[in-house]
């Protein structure tokens, strides 16, 4: 794990990783910016402007599209640098927001998912017994449920909005990350290391927290990188059918606002939210594909 603080260094190295690098950065930007226009209007007391309402400049076209097509913009009308929705809101701005709830939706499940299951992974690998008999029993009955319906039964229970959803798919999403750890730790508790620290009596979880964990934490780098695109596009599922979250512009609501206004030649926001999803999702499985490659052990050996 010595290496661990050049995985950045190389990962710049090769193009399409750069590439990768610096979407997921413009999103985490956005995110970011987003954070703080929402924070600002609700401090102020203040509708935000990703929600205000300007009818009389509906279903206005990107600006590229009017620049296209040598057609002035007509006074009083706001800049729509992505067009405008039903209700005259800037998609630009929204997209924006969507990109806030995208990385608060993906940071906090994995922030409950990938701990419980690298605790659970460790508990089980390390003594094994009993307690791998639960730490797999606990898994395959998890394994078992309809995952997107435990999730939207959690959601349903707790309320629609982003609690239920951060509880609904973290306490869902652990066990492929506990499995690996899991198998990691058997691993690595008969190796010589573990040995000679038994011998000098160190308490076991010393032993699991200070010497295994840190051998086997490339599984949770890759975890989170995995977690991170699948948690997101979890989300807009469950807000396109509406049971998310209600008042903020989520990609899953833009999406099932935008396909009624297809049929009306209204393409703009539709397009735009479904090329976020896809640049967002795609820029992180490709990072979990190069991280995979330099941390995992077993693709180094070969």
């Amino acid at each position: 794990m010595h290496e661990t603080p050049h995985i950045l260094r190389r990962l710049w190295k090769r193009w399409d990783t750069r590439l990768s690098l610096i979407i997921v950065a413009a999103y985490s930007l956005c995110a970011a910016y987003g954070e703080w226009a929402y924070q600002s209007a609700k401090l102020a007391d203040r509708v935000p402007a990703y929600n205000e309402v300007n009818q009389a400049f509906s279903y206005v076209p990107p600006a590229f599209v009017r620049m296209f097509q040598n057609a002035p913009r007509p006074e009083g009308q706001p800049l729509y640098l992505l067009g405008s929705d039903n209700l005259g809101r800037d998609v630009g701005q929204r997209l924006i927001q969507g990109a806030r709830i995208a990385f608060h939706v993906g940071i906090i499940t994995s922030l409950i998912a990938i701990p419980l299951g690298v605790l659970l992974g460790c508990l089980g690998g390390y003594f094994g017994g009993r307690t791998d008999s639960l730490v797999v029993w606990l898994c395959a009955t998890v394994a078992s449920m309809p995952g997107l319906l435990f999730i939207l039964a959690i959601a349903m229970v707790v309320g629609k909005g982003l609690l239920g959803i951060y509880l609904g798919i973290g306490l869902t999403t652990w066990v492929s990350v506990c499995r690996n750890v899991r198998g990691e730790v058997i691993k690595h508790r008969n190796r010589t290391y573990v040995l000679a620290a038994t011998v000098l009596g160190y308490g076991n979880l010393r032993i699991m927290f200070r010497h295994i964990l840190p051998n086997v934490a490339h599984i949770v780098l890759i975890a989170f990188s995995i977690r991170f695109p699948a948690s997101v596009a979890t989300e807009v599922f469950i807000s396109f059918l509406g049971i998310g979250v209600q008042s903020e512009p989520s990609w899953g609501i833009m999406i099932n606002s935008a396909r009624l206004r297809l049929w009306q030649g209204v393409w703009w926001e539709m397009t735009f939210v479904t090329l976020a999803i896809f640049l967002l999702v795609l820029a992180f499985n490709h990072l979990a594909d190069a991280l995979r490659d330099l941390l995992d052990p077993a693709l180094r050996a070969e």
